[in-house]
């Protein structure tokens, strides 16, 4: 905390390093930096511990290279500031210095207060176009830097780095899995502390699930023109902060609570992923808030338009951050470093990661940003995983993001989905995505655990939804129904949304367990939506980005029991099946292989050409030779009972989805039935 005497103090210049941007601790003191070419002043402004009250402004010293430094001595962590930027305001020229506006650090780890929405906010006057200027103080209304003491006595290991074969992920909501959790302490629901609760991990590691992907816990804007309509930004896409956890999530207020969680995670052999939103911050357009990049160099942290008085926007959210110029690029990487190397992350989900490869020419795979982050020896290490699109011309790039990255497969979550609601002429896809995409993925030495595939995602139906509703209902949002995708490849077996009709009940349950028996039987990484191993549901509302509710809360009151069971079954089968799920793509020339499998009709003989055009065709079978010269068999039947011809020999029945118990350990031979809508796994017994 800051004493009398630290705030009449005078900047030490033989300390100051430009070297580490933000607040770093050292030498009884703490060295500001931040990073603003176009700047003609920088101040920085100390507050008391509320962030309240401005106690001390004085202009950063020293300058080099457009980093603005200074050492200030007896100033330690706890310690609430800010910045205050001086340059031309000349939107015309991409220019929006207003030093009335206090300003974020890009580099704060941690924050103190939280948005105000008020018109003072704006650099310009409101309600007047943006070449006005507003000289209103924001201050009152301005989250604040804390200066953060980052030591912390961990016990567990850095990162587990799970091979990518072992890999299945969980992605989850820090509030999302928690609102509802019976066992959870209620003081602690919402937060990490509740996060990393025994009940939520002993859930996770029950399934079999091996890393836990996070939506954004990066500080984040709750968005002005949902509060006015009483509601919340929930999923957090839009970011205040790189470096700084949502205080909201911080049950004790301080940082250390996101090391304990990871911690714990760790040390239950669950990794953590963070998604990551560096494409755009939460400042949006030109007509959006000045909170931090857009009042400390607008012309250098954003990408703007041929006109510089507007931002180019590639992401749908107002701006796009500029990470082709060098320091905002070092930013990011500083950023991944941070979370990783401090805060001990396993990885990162790039979202709209499309964005982060834009050059002068649009889309680039070898890009400086991609270039980075494969020759950094810390960044390079950690699982990374791409959301390959944007909305911007030539922005849907599914297979084509760089080793080591890995992507999300969206064709793989729309082909099961049509496959299983017996679509037809959908066998051909079916068998691209139990092999894990090679169409799209198997280029450039690429490894066959490239695809990550789901059936549901925080945007979009859940699973059970996907089997509940076949129109989205999306009312709660209050945009009228216009929100949300329309093409959801959803069924709602009979009635739309919840029934006490026991047919109907039973067959959501047959093609739920049959969706993800095809999906933890593929080849990739298999991505669950939290809840959907348990049968969620949010009454059909297919964007709940702004349902801080019982709505996007897991209701785990309503968990089905034996789809839980089926999952963790399923997902325990796939671990023993060694050599089942690859590093690579396997790959044969052989009469009736089609990408390394042998492909059979359910009378037992090889597919034909005129099997995988038969859009009558909803059963086939896939027998794979794995390790040590077993052989599995796996039967996916989207259509009524049938019958299959095994191959020669004695089988093992493992798993059969249609069944309460999914795991079977019967032996068979010649015809084995196979009930409607369900999925089959066999092993062949040597002779």
């Amino acid at each position: 905390m800051t004493h009398v005497s630290a705030i009449e103090a005078a900047f030490d210049l033989s300390l100051a390093r430009p070297d580490t941007l933000g607040a770093v601790v050292r030498d009884g003191g703490v060295n500001f930096a931040l990073f603003s070419d176009h700047a003609t002043q920088v101040d920085l402004c100390l507050f008391d511990a509320e962030g309240k009250k401005e106690i001390a402004r004085r202009p950063l010293p020293e300058a080099e290279g457009g980093i603005w430094y200074g050492f200030l001595p007896g100033v330690g962590p706890g310690q609430v500031y800010g910045y205050r930027v001086h340059g031309p305001y000349e939107p015309e020229n991409g220019h929006r210095f207003n030093p009335a506006k206090l300003l974020l650090d890009p580099y704060a780890r941690q924050l103190r207060g939280a948005i105000e929405w008020d018109d003072a906010l704006f650099g310009y006057q409101v309600g007047k176009d943006d070449l006005s200027k507003d000289d209103r103080d924001s201050a009152p209304f301005m989250p604040k830097g804390v200066v953060v003491d980052s030591r912390f006595d961990w016990a567990a290991a850095d990162q587990l780095k799970h091979r990518w074969k072992d890999t299945v992920i969980t992605e989850a909501h820090v509030r999302g899995l928690t609102m509802r959790h019976p066992g959870v302490a209620r003081a602690d629901r919402g937060t990490f502390a509740g996060l990393a609760s025994n009940p939520i991990i002993e859930h996770l590691q029950r399934v079999g699930i091996s890393a836990i992907e996070l939506l954004p816990i990066h500080a984040f804007a709750n968005d002005r023109h949902l509060i006015e309509k009483g509601l919340n930004n929930y999923w957090g896409y839009n970011t205040l902060s790189f470096f700084a956890p949502h205080a909201p999530y911080l049950k004790s207020g301080e940082i250390s609570e996101v090391k304990q969680a990871i911690d714990r995670f760790h040390a239950a052999g669950i990794e953590v992923i963070l998604d990551v939103v560096y494409n755009h911050t939460c400042e949006g357009s030109e007509l959006g808030p000045t909170l931090s990049f857009r009042g400390i160099d607008n012309a250098s942290y954003y990408l703007l338009a041929e006109d510089p008085r507007h931002c180019f926007d590639t992401t749908g959210c107002g701006n796009t951050v500029n990470v082709a110029h060098p320091m905002v690029l070092r930013m990011v990487l500083d950023s991944l470093r941070y979370w990783v190397t401090e805060m001990h992350v396993d990885g990162f989900r790039f979202d709209l990661a499309s964005t982060l490869g834009r050059e002068s020419t649009g889309y680039e795979r070898e890009g400086a940003f991609f270039a980075a982050i494969r020759q950094d020896p810390v960044l390079s290490g950690v699982k990374l995983i791409a959301e390959p699109w944007d909305i911007g011309e030539g922005g849907y790039q599914v297979g084509g993001f760089p080793w080591p990255f890995r992507e999300w497969n969206d064709k793989a979550r729309d082909d099961l989905r049509a496959f299983w609601r017996r679509d037809p002429g959908m066998l051909g896809d079916l068998a691209q995505r139990l092999s894990g995409s090679p169409v799209q993925f198997d280029h450039s030495r690429r490894p066959a655990t490239s695809s990550v595939n789901f059936l549901a995602a925080h945007d979009g139906f859940t699973l059970w939804d996907t089997l509940s509703y076949n129109e989205k209902h999306n009312e709660a949002n209050g945009e009228d129904g216009r929100d949300g995708h329309d093409n959801n490849l959803s069924h709602n077996l009979g009635v739309e949304g919840s029934t006490e009709d026991d047919s109907i009940l039973t067959a959501r349950m047959r093609r739920a367990k049959a969706m993800l028996g095809t999906l933890l039987m593929s080849q990739g990484v298999p991505m669950l939506l939290a809840g959907d191993e348990f049968g969620q549901s949010q009454q059909g509302n297919n964007n709940a980005y702004c349902q801080d509710t019982e709505i996007a809360w897991l209701d785990w009151s309503r968990a089905k029991e034996d789809l839980t069971a089926a999952v963790s079954d399923m997902i325990a089968l796939r671990q023993s099946l060694d050599g089942l799920i690859s590093p690579r793509f396997m790959l044969g020339d052989a009469e009736g292989q089609v990408h390394g499998a042998t492909w059979l009709h359910p009378s037992g003989r090889a597919m034909t050409e005129e099997d995988w055009n038969d859009d009558d065709q909803l059963c086939m079978a896939k027998c794979v030779d794995i390790e040590a010269g077993d052989t599995v068999l796996i039967v996916l039947n989207a259509g009524d009972d049938t019958e299959l011809v095994l191959p020669s020999g004695d089988w093992h029945l493992r798993l059969d989805t249609a069944r309460v118990d999914i795991t079977c350990d019967e032996v068979v031979s010649g015809n084995a039935p196979v009930g409607w809508q369900s999925v089959l796994v066999f092993t062949r017994i040597a002779s």
